[in-house]
C-alpha cells in the first residue's frame, strides 16, 4: 500500500534490506502460479501480468526490493521527517483499509421535508453540497450538523414568465482549481455557476438546452460541458472576468453557450464525464449508447451500442481511462480505446439497479437502488473481501431514512422492507469519509434518505 526508497543512515544497506525478503518473495510468485493454475478451465475475459511473475530477477531489480520499504511505518516517519527517501502511497490506502476492517459507521442525516437528494460533492474537510429533486442547493457541515440552502439563480426565461420546469438539480461539479461550482439554476434546462469557497453567484448559462439538464462536466478551469434530455450538448466558457470585480451586493451575469450540438443516435443523454487521459468526453444516453466526443474540437467521433439498454443511469471513468457504466443487473466496465466491454460485474442482488458508480484508485464503488453500496476490486477481478470475516464480502447497508407517507406507501411499500436508492456517494480527499444520499426509488413517492460513513 506504501513504498518507501530507504537509504542507509549508517553502513551499506537501510534496515530493511534483509536477504530472506527474496526468498519470501519467490514462494509468493510460486504459490500465485499454483492458485493460478488450480483455476476452473473457463477462460478469464481479463488477465493482468505482475512484474514478479517473472521467472529471475536481475542484481539491480534484486537491491532495488531490498533497499524498498513497504512498511507504512516507514512511510510516516519519512514524510514527518522530510528526508530524502523517495516515497509514495496508494490512494485509495485508507478506504480500502477501512472498508475491509469493517471501520466504516453510518451517522444518520435529518434533512426534513426535502426530497430525494440527486447529486453531492465535498467542497472542503467541513462542507458537503447536494442537490435535490425539490430544486434545493444544499450545504451540510459534518461538524456543527447545520445545513444551509443556497439561493438558486434566476434566469432571463424565468424574470420574462416562462414556464418553470422544476425536476430537481441533478449535477453539481466543482472545477480542477477547486474555485468554481456548476449546477442547475432555479429553471432545471438552464446552469447557475458559484465561486468557491464563498458560493457568491458568478453567472447563469440560458437558452442552450429546452429540456432538464442531467449531467455536466469541466473540461478545465474555464470550459463546462452540459448534457440534456433534449438530446442537446453545450459548451460554456466561464472566463475570470465573470467573477474576478467583486461587488458589495451579490450580482451575477447571464451567458450564452459558446456551442450547442445534437448528440447523434442518442435520446436523452444522462450521464456526462471528462476523461483526461484521452481528451475526450464520454456521453450515456438512455437508449443504451455510449457517445465519445473530441473535448479539443468538441465534435461527436463515436457512438457505441451498448450491451444492455435497461436503467443506463450512471457513467463514471477512471485515471487511467477504464469507464464504469451502472445498469438495471450489473456494471459493465469498458476499455476507453476500443469501447470493448472487458467485463460485467454482476451486482449479487437480484433487482439491485446501480444507481451511482465512482472510482477510488483501484477500487470502483457502487450505490444501488437496494440501500447498499458495494466495492469492486479491479485488481483482485472481485468484490472486496472482509478481512473480517473472509467468507463475506464488504457491503454498506444504508438507514432507512424518510418516505412521506401517502396512499400508495401505506397500501403497498409499508408492507414490504423499505429501503432508499443511493442515488449518489462520494469521498473526501483522504478517502477516509463517505457521504451518501438519495431516497425511495419509485418516482411517485416522495422522501429522502443521506449519511455519513465515517
Amino acid at each position: 500500500m506504501s513504498k518507501t526508497r530507504m537509504y542507509p543512515v549508517y553502513g551499506r544497506t537501510p534496515a530493511c534490506s534483509i536477504q530472506s525478503r527474496l526468498e519470501e518473495r519467490r514462494n509468493k510468485a510460486k504459490a500465485s502460479k499454483l492458485e493460478h493454475n488450480r483455476r476452473t478451465d473457463k477462460p478469464e475475459d481479463f488477465i493482468t501480468y505482475e512484474d514478479s511473475d517473472s521467472d529471475e530477477e536481475t542484481v539491480a531489480m534484486q537491491k532495488e526490493v531490498l533497499n524498498t520499504s513497504y512498511n507504512f511505518v516507514d512511510y510516516v516517519k519519512s514524510r514527518e521527517m522530510y528526508g530524502k527517501n523517495i516515497t509514495s502511497v496508494l490512494s485509495d490506502y485508507g478506504s480500502r483499509h477501512i472498508l475491509t476492517h469493517e471501520m466504516f459507521r453510518e451517522t444518520p442525516i435529518t434533512l426534513g421535508n426535502m426530497n430525494k437528494v440527486f447529486c453531492s460533492q465535498w467542497l472542503s474537510d467541513r462542507q458537503v453540497v447536494f442537490g435535490t429533486k425539490c430544486n434545493k442547493l444544499m450545504v451540510y457541515n459534518v461538524v456543527t450538523h447545520k445545513l444551509d440552502q443556497i439561493p438558486s439563480l434566476v434566469s432571463r426565461r424565468d424574470s420574462l414568465g416562462a414556464e418553470q420546469a422544476h425536476c430537481g438539480i441533478h449535477s453539481v461539479q466543482i472545477n480542477p482549481s477547486r474555485t468554481l461550482l456548476a449546477t442547475g439554476a432555479r429553471n432545471t434546462c438552464d446552469i447557475a455557476v458559484y465561486r468557491l469557497p464563498t458560493l457568491d453567484p458568478v453567472c447563469v448559462g440560458e437558452n442552450a438546452h429546452k429540456d432538464w439538464v442531467f449531467d455536466m462536466c469541466w473540461l478545465d478551469d474555464e470550459f463546462l460541458v452540459s448534457g440534456s434530455r433534449d438530446t442537446k450538448m453545450a459548451l460554456w466558457r466561464i472566463t475570470p472576468d465573470l467573477f474576478e470585480n467583486k461587488t458589495d451586493v451579490p450580482m451575477y451575469h447571464h451567458v450564452s453557450a459558446i456551442s450547442v450540438k445534437d448528440c447523434r443516435n442518442s435520446q436523452r443523454v444522462r450521464a456526462l464525464t471528462f476523461n483526461k487521459a484521452y481528451e475526450e468526453i464520454a456521453a450515456l444516453s438512455l437508449n443504451g449508447y455510449i457517445h465519445i466526443w473530441n473535448a479539443e474540437t468538441f465534435k461527436q467521433k463515436l457512438s457505441r451500442k451498448l450491451p444492455s439498454t435497461q436503467e443506463n443511469v450512471c457513467l463514471a471513468v477512471q485515471e487511467s481511462g477504464l469507464y464504469a457504466i451502472g445498469c438495471r443487473s450489473y456494471t459493465l466496465l469498458l476499455d476507453c480505446r476500443t469501447l470493448q466491454a472487458v467485463k460485467k460485474v454482476s451486482s449479487r442482488y437480484s433487482g439491485c439497479g446501480i444507481r451511482s458508480a465512482s472510482f477510488q484508485g483501484d477500487v470502483l464503488t457502487v450505490g444501488t437502488g437496494l440501500g447498499m453500496l458495494m466495492f469492486y476490486d479491479l485488481k483482485a477481478g472481485k468484490y472486496l473481501d472482509s478481512s473480517i470475516n473472509s467468507s463475506r464480502t464488504v457491503v454498506l447497508k444504508a438507514s432507512k431514512g424518510y418516505v412521506f407517507p401517502d396512499d400508495e406507501f401505506v397500501d403497498n411499500i409499508q408492507n414490504v422492507k423499505y429501503v432508499p436508492a443511493i442515488y449518489t456517494h462520494c469521498y473526501d480527499t483522504s478517502g477516509t469519509r463517505l457521504f451518501t444520499a438519495g431516497g425511495p426509488l419509485p418516482a411517485t413517492l416522495t422522501g429522502n434518505y443521506a449519511g455519513l460513513w465515517q
